[in-house]
């Protein structure tokens, strides 16, 4: 008799993943046609970011059962925050747990969270940071992150809130990061697959307070948002946001490369951008190169949003004489005799 559905479709997503990263390595570690013969590199280690909640524990679970059959290490790291009373203890237990699965090694990082962004864009800043930090000193190839299906639709609904376009409602990469070290083996899964799977092997979760506190505008989507278009639509309503960032982000992928490839069509001897070859080009494509020059310049692409690069793409499309536009890391961008000039100061 074979495992649970629930714990079959979890495992099989890891397996997947851990599949593509094995081949990845093993072409990476390769060594080149009639090199002479030295030992075979040591197997690449996967580390897999765990709060205690029922997702990223299902996804340890998954790990630590996958990663031996294939010959590749695991570990696991979490991050204590330091938002809510207790946090260290749970920190240590999440760690006692991951090393009960037989991950190794296991790390607990604590880390400020600040400000900047609001206090989730902060939390998730500072998480990142650490994710990062584990995954450099411990030489892994890849950090699993245990967000599923429904995690993907409510990011593609804040991202329709906030009017930022088609690379918005993207939503989350399968795979992101530098070198592509971050890895989401369940964006196709739904979460209750993840908390059943979690229920069957008996493995206690923690339900993090922050997730049901309608002070964070996740957590109002999560309760009251999704609820209220499921009840307003029918069933269904998460698949379909689901597919639509995968959509987007095929058609967004397609428009990126046009506009790399575009970039350099535009631009003259001296690699100014010339207002009439950008005005030529569609406006997906023209805003996608404004963009690009913008963050080459020196503009935080994190606090680039689209009403900076429309304010630039008025200097080409709308130009009346007006004066520069200021740009988030003190880039400037002005008009000067069909030049578009984007630089710091």
């Amino acid at each position: 008799m074979g495992p649970h559905p629930a714990v079959a479709a979890i495992r099989l997503a890891v397996r997947r993943v851990l599949h593509d990263l094995l081949t990845e390595h093993n072409r990476t570690t390769a060594a080149p046609p009639h090199a002479p013969s030295h030992e075979p590199p040591p197997p690449p280690l996967v580390l897999v970011a765990c709060s205690g909640g029922a997702d990223s524990t299902a996804l340890a679970s998954a790990l630590a059962f996958e990663a031996p059959r294939l010959g590749i290490r695991a570990g696991g790291v979490t991050v204590d925050h330091q938002l809510q009373p207790g946090s260290d203890v749970r920190a240590a237990e999440v760690v006692l747990r991951l090393r009960e699965l037989g991950l190794d090694p296991v790390d607990s990082v604590t880390v400020t969270v600040g400000r900047s962004g609001g206090p989730e864009a902060a939390a998730r800043d500072a998480r990142y940071a650490a994710l990062d930090t584990a995954a450099e000193r411990h030489g892994a190839a890849a950090v699993l992150l245990g967000h599923t299906r429904d995690d993907q639709a409510e990011t593609v609904l804040l991202g329709l809130a906030r009017g930022s376009g088609i690379r918005s409602l993207s939503g989350m990469a399968a795979v992101s990061g530098a070198g592509g070290r971050y890895r989401r083996p369940f964006l196709e899964l739904d979460r209750q697959t993840a908390r059943k799977a979690c229920m069957v092997q008996s493995l206690p979760v923690w339900d993090d307070p922050h997730n049901a506190d309608p002070a964070y505008t996740r957590s109002r989507l999560r309760h009251e948002g999704l609820p209220a278009l499921e009840k307003a639509l029918g069933k269904g309503v998460v698949e379909a946001l689901a597919r639509t960032a995968r959509l987007s982000r095929d058609d967004a992928d397609a428009l990126d490369s046009w506009a790399g490839e575009a970039e350099a069509t535009v631009r003259d001897a001296a690699g100014h951008l010339e207002c009439a070859k950008l005005y030529a080009l569609p406006p997906a494509v023209r805003r996608r190169v404004l963009r690009r020059a913008a963050i080459a310049a020196g503009a935080p692409a994190g606090s680039l949003f689209a009403r900076h690069i429309e304010e630039v793409d008025r200097l080409i499309t709308g130009w009346r004489g007006q004066g520069a536009i200021n740009l988030p890391g003190k880039v400037v961008a002005r008009r000067q005799g069909g030049r578009l000039v984007i630089r710091q100061g």
